[in-house]
């Protein structure tokens, strides 16, 4: 029977869901929503709001990873029931739909256990992204935009929030620079693979000769840190410089000094933000920025990272590339370090860069 040929697959699912409950605490984590809840009861709980907010952040994440768990449990329950049934009855018309069920429990075990991968002390936090246009002008600005488009896509499918904190224009396409604020559980966890320079093979819409051009851009992510980390800045270590928003032209000028540049003495650390329209809501995400920075640069130096933050980054250019975009002779988008690829190079542009995250954090060199 087809049927019969299903028995150590579905053995094998159960022997699995058994040791992702033990790893992923599903009693403890029962035991602290419960724990929450009650805290939640509580009189005055609100009358701190951003505590209270945090509570409610934490309490959605563990209910989350134990409704996603027992989600696969009942779904295998009755797959098995069904498996179950149509050998009693000898009956092969099941075999379609116990196939079908074992092969999206699998994909969906598969994303749980990447989910306990993210088990970093910041993996949960939002992420801070910054991308740089490497050398060569026009061209690499326009890369660094398709890079900041792909990320923007990436960050919908997975109903992130997205908030600009900075965006620097290219002189005639592209951009700069920009920075971006991407909010939602495991954000950072997910994003830090995306770290370093990123490397285009392309014929150039810029080149009237139709030459294949080579365009760097680099991407740094750090985890947005909240104010209950403890991060000294002394104001009297910050040089704070207003200027007026630059943009495309016309309506898009600010037309008052509301861009802010933040300066630290100490470290050289250079952040701006020009996205708001409010000078004192630039202040704010300056600062936000600047934290985010100086705990990396300090995490780093822990870590005797060879590497440095603050805006430094390794050289843009040939021999550096975590990952290289082929669109011509062939179309391929390969990941250096893990050597993931896939030929579906449109479909990474519109943000499916997935494989290469779960590739990342299967390597274990995070």
């Amino acid at each position: 029977m087809l049927l019969e040929d299903l028995r150590v697959q579905i053995v094998d699912m159960e022997k699995k869901l058994g040791e992702m409950r033990v790893s992923l605490d599903v009693a403890g984590k029962e035991e602290k929503i419960a724990e929450l809840e009650y805290k939640i009861s509580e009189p005055g709980f609100w009358d701190q709001p951003e505590q209270a907010q945090k509570v409610m952040q934490e309490l959605t994440g563990i209910k989350d990873a134990v409704a996603q768990y027992n989600n696969l449990y009942e779904r295998h329950a009755d797959m098995a029931i069904l498996w179950q049934l149509g050998m009693d009855e000898k009956d092969e018309s099941v075999y379609p739909d116990v196939t079908y069920a074992i092969k999206s429990i699998a994909k969906d075990i598969e994303h749980l256990e990447l989910m306990l991968m993210l088990s970093g002390e910041y993996d949960a936090n939002n992420a801070i992204l910054t991308l740089h246009a490497g050398a060569g002008g026009t061209e690499a600005q326009d890369w660094a935009q398709m890079l900041l488009r792909m990320y923007v896509r990436w960050a919908e499918k997975n109903d992130f929030k997205v908030e600009t904190m900075d965006f620097l224009a290219g002189d005639e396409a592209g951009v700069k620079s920009a920075t971006i604020l991407i909010s939602g559980r495991n954000a950072y966890g997910y994003l830090k693979s995306e770290k370093g320079v990123h490397r285009l093979v392309r014929i150039s819409p810029f080149d009237a000769s139709g030459r294949r051009h080579t365009s760097f851009a680099a991407v740094d992510v750090m985890p947005e840190i909240d104010d209950n980390v403890d991060i000294n800045i002394n104001p009297v270590d910050l040089r704070v410089d207003t200027f007026r928003a630059g943009g495309a032209g016309g309506q898009h000028i600010n037309k008052t000094d509301s861009a802010v540049r933040m300066t630290h003495i100490p470290t050289g650390v250079v952040v701006q933000c020009q996205s708001e329209r409010s000078q004192i809501q630039n202040r704010e995400q300056c600062m936000k920025l600047l934290r985010a920075k100086l705990f990396e640069l300090e995490r780093q130096k822990q870590a005797e990272a060879k590497a440095e933050i603050a805006g430094e980054y390794q050289a843009i250019e040939w021999g550096s590339q975590i990952r290289s975009y082929v669109f011509h002779p062939y179309h391929m988008v390969k990941d250096h370090r893990t050597s993931a690829e896939t030929g579906n190079t449109q479909a990474v542009m519109d943000g499916d860069i997935d494989l290469f995250v779960e590739a990342y954090l299967k390597s274990g060199m995070q």
